[in-house]
């Protein structure tokens, strides 16, 4: 008895000695021991979506990718192949598995080697919230003290749920439910048992046991969870028998973007750190934008259909490049791993895949794709027209045979048609932007800003400074009705040469068509787009009431040079700066600001942010809140007049009298029937205006229009400033991608056309003086003039201008 008296008091001592160690590790720990209460409030780092305001996903941004899960939105089948993996006493236990604690200890004491482990899912879940990941006792202390305190104030279930979503799982992905979209492309909810047993497995290894850059070992891992998932009871031997050979199949998914707008997608992630700082990519900020989706699609398409047609017009330029570098011997294989993996890294662009050529026959090419697989392009297929580059003005001659096009090596573009054939095709080297606004209150609708965001970030629709030309003088223009022209007033078409310093020296312009028409109306020199017209009416004009007014119509003037070649659009802007100026021209002559951003949403779904712009009332007089009984002659109360003022939104500022909004409309409405943008007529509408616009090279093609609905406005250019081509103007580059544009997004629209505003005459008159015709004058035409800059009387027929009234009746 005295032999085991000694061994007995030494366990006590040792027992009570460890709980005085314990309870002074805990009074010198606790202190500093955060406070568990704010697990509650937690927030999870979750990305940023951007959305169109169809809710389809343009973009998702954040450094890491996570999905928050209720406890409730848990498979049961997951939540067992956890436990199984992880700790499958964890309903049971109070945070602490002391016996998986001192097995961990004995075989570090044993074999100096960190063995089994014994961190439990509420222990594991205090180190991922607040500890580092240093490996030291006192961590490990703070981290059984945190388990415990975390056990006494959540629920298992609050526990369970902040272990899925905060564990880190490889490829930047947070929680089983980021991992499950990153690995597989779909929810967990939606996964098989082999693919929770997968998953389940990735914690105690992640960079090794994740399917995708460890499948074998990934492999194992799941194989030894689904054992003990079945010694546990939690599956059958059928279910284990049937998911044990199961392959392990993943591929990395990048956000499940459902439409392709980057550019706009960019834009919105700008604004969104400009407003939220560092924090819009971790809060889980859903954005939704003013972009219309299905028009964001038709906008892409018709500036990569356009590009590649004004492409098609100057020639092919040869292979993006040669893969081979000495000549292969005539049985010698090809190289065509090598060849995959420079195919890999290439992206596609616009829909045009790369492709190495493999097969060169009289008839067509075989070509290498990035899948491995070979593809066929007949010579009629896009090789036959593949005459060479020479320059933006010439061609060399039509190629014979496919080897005068391409050799045996060449990276080439090639894209799959409609009818599931293979056309041969290039990258274009010119670059073009869209950009189609509401102008009742200037929400984005669609926006693009260069040929593919893979070929380059730059977006042109926003940050390009282009000369715009002859698409800045309707606003030249604008800025005369308003001084006192008429579009009936005479200026001369003749040529001007000028001592100009600002112009370095002699300044010798010149119209388009190199030709001059002598005294010439404003109405018809806008049409034609008379550039000596426009030059010497900015001269009468006066170059700083041109300056001041295009201020007042919101353009940034702080740069306009002073100077008559303002006239000619010379100061250089950004398409969405063009389409905005645009907007005022349709909307009746209110300033509207380009807005992306419609309404933010948080993490919880509650909206932090709603977009309430300044928008034109086309119904209201005077464009002021309609606050009446509308049409049932219903009076109503003071709290409900106050309550529709409160909701209204705010009244845009006009910046363009109404007679003068009006009379320069009608007059680009002449630009598209008889003028520079006749092309459009194919659209079949009589509510549409426009101007064209091409600068010296020319560099800069442009296309500006609208009805009263939509307003567009779209350029094509090359990023380095060299010239398009002699035969390429407005009309022939930016136009056509324009009508693509317009013709879906008025699509259904019922044709919108002017009201004529009061204090608006319609008279007859000379065509060739502005002044009232006679009454007997067989060559008379209308116009429209302010009552105040009529033509003086006596000098027609007598009769007097019609009224407004009666013009109505007349006309409409």
């Amino acid at each position: 008895m005295k032999l085991l008296r000694w061994p007995l008091r030494l366990t006590v001592l040792g027992f009570f000695g460890g709980c005085w160690l314990f309870a002074g590790i805990y009074l010198y720990l606790s202190p500093n021991l955060p406070d568990v209460e704010t697990l509650r409030d937690v927030r999870l780092q979750t990305p940023m979506r951007v959305y169109t305001r169809d809710g389809d996903l343009i973009g998702q941004f954040g450094e890491q990718k996570r999905n928050p899960l209720t406890y409730d939105q848990i498979p049961q089948q997951f939540v067992q192949a956890l436990l199984a993996a992880e700790d499958d006493g964890f309903f049971s236990h109070g945070g602490i598995d002391f016996g998986g604690l001192l097995r961990a200890v004995s075989e570090l004491v044993l074999t100096g080697q960190k063995g089994s482990g014994g961190s439990t899912l509420t222990m594991q879940v205090a180190r991922n919230y607040f500890l580092t990941l240093d490996r030291t006792f006192m961590r490990k202390f703070n981290e059984i003290l945190l388990a415990i305190e975390i056990e006494r104030r959540l629920s298992k279930e609050e526990i369970f749920e902040l272990y899925v979503n905060r564990v880190f799982l490889g490829h930047r992905s947070y929680g089983f439910e980021a991992a499950s979209q990153v690995y597989y492309g779909k929810g967990i909810g939606e996964l098989s048992l082999a693919q929770h047993a997968m998953l389940a497995g990735i914690p105690k290894s992640p960079s090794r046991n994740n399917p995708i850059s460890g499948p074998e070992a990934g492999k194992d891992r799941r194989n030894w969870i689904l054992r003990r998932m079945l010694t546990l009871g939690y599956i059958d031997q059928a279910a284990y028998d049937k998911a044990v050979p199961m392959p392990v199949v993943a591929t990395q998914h990048g956000a499940r973007i459902t439409l392709e707008a980057q550019y706009a997608a960019e834009m919105a992630r700008r604004q969104m750190v400009e407003r939220y700082g560092m924090s819009a990519y971790n809060e889980g900020y859903s954005v939704y934008t003013t972009l219309d989706g299905d028009l964001q699609q038709v906008a892409s398409a018709a500036v990569v259909d356009g590009l590649i047609t004004y492409d098609s017009r100057h020639g092919y330029r040869g292979p993006e490049k040669q893969l081979l570098e000495s000549e292969l011997a005539p049985d010698a294989p090809l190289p065509l791993q090598d060849w995959l993996a420079t195919l890999t890294d290439t992206p596609v662009i616009a829909g045009l895949e790369p492709a190495v050529v493999t097969v060169i026959d009289d008839t067509g090419i075989s070509v290498l794709l990035s899948n491995s697989k070979q593809a066929r392009v007949e010579w009629e297929d896009g090789l036959r027209q593949a005459r060479p580059y020479i320059s933006e003005d010439r061609m060399g001659s039509a190629p014979a045979v496919p080897a005068d096009v391409v050799a045996l090596g060449d990276l080439i573009r090639v894209k799959l048609t409609d009818e599931g054939t293979w056309r041969f095709a290039q990258v274009p080297d010119a670059q073009a932007a869209l950009v189609s606004l509401n102008p009742n209150n200037g929400a984005i609708v669609s926006l693009v800003g260069g040929i593919g965001f893979e070929k380059s970030k730059f977006n042109r629709a926003t940050q390009a400074q282009r000369q715009p030309g002859s698409n800045l003088k309707p606003f030249l223009y604008s800025a005369a009705l308003d001084a006192g022209f008429t579009a009936a007033s005479i200026i001369n078409d003749a040529p001007i040469v000028m001592q100009d310093r600002s112009l370095e020296g002699v300044w010798r312009p010149e119209n388009d068509s190199g030709k001059f028409f002598g005294p010439t109306r404003l109405r018809w020199a806008l049409t034609k787009s008379r550039n000596l017209v426009s030059i010497r009416l900015l001269q009468q004009l006066g170059i700083r009431r041109f300056i001041n007014y295009a201020d007042q119509l919101g353009f940034d003037t702080e740069d306009f040079a002073p100077d008559l070649s303002l006239a000619l659009g010379t100061h250089a802007m950004n398409p969405l700066e063009i389409a905005g100026a645009y907007a005022i021209l349709a909307n009746g002559g209110y300033r509207v600001e380009p807005f992306l951003i419609e309404r933010i949403d948080n993490l919880a779904g509650e909206e932090v942010f709603q977009a309430r712009p300044p928008t034109v009332c086309q119904d209201c007089d005077d464009n002021s809140t309609n606050t009446g009984g509308g049409d049932s002659g219903e009076e109503l109360s003071m709290e409900e007049i106050l309550s529709a003022q409160e909701d209204a939104l705010p009244a845009p500022e006009r910046v363009m009298d109404e007679r003068v909004n009006f009379i320069v409309n009608s007059i680009l409405q002449d630009v598209i029937k008889e003028g520079t943008g006749r092309r459009a007529l194919v659209l079949k509408r009589d509510d549409l205006s426009g101007k064209t616009g091409t600068t010296n090279g020319p560099m800069d093609a442009w296309f500006s229009g609208y009805n009263p609905d939509v307003v567009t406005t779209t350029w094509v250019g090359f990023d380095n400033y060299t010239p398009l081509g002699r035969r390429e103007f407005g009309g022939t580059a930016a136009l056509p991608i324009w009508i693509n544009y317009m013709r879906e997004a008025l699509a259904g629209l019922p044709e919108n056309p002017r009201k004529l505003p009061p204090g608006i005459s319609y008279v007859r008159i000379d065509p060739e003086t502005g002044l009232l015709a006679t009454s007997d004058q067989r060559n008379a035409i209308f116009e429209y003039f302010r009552n105040e800059n009529l033509p003086a009387e006596g000098e027609g027929d007598g009769a007097g201008p019609k009224g407004t009234d009666e013009l109505i009746q007349e006309i409409f």
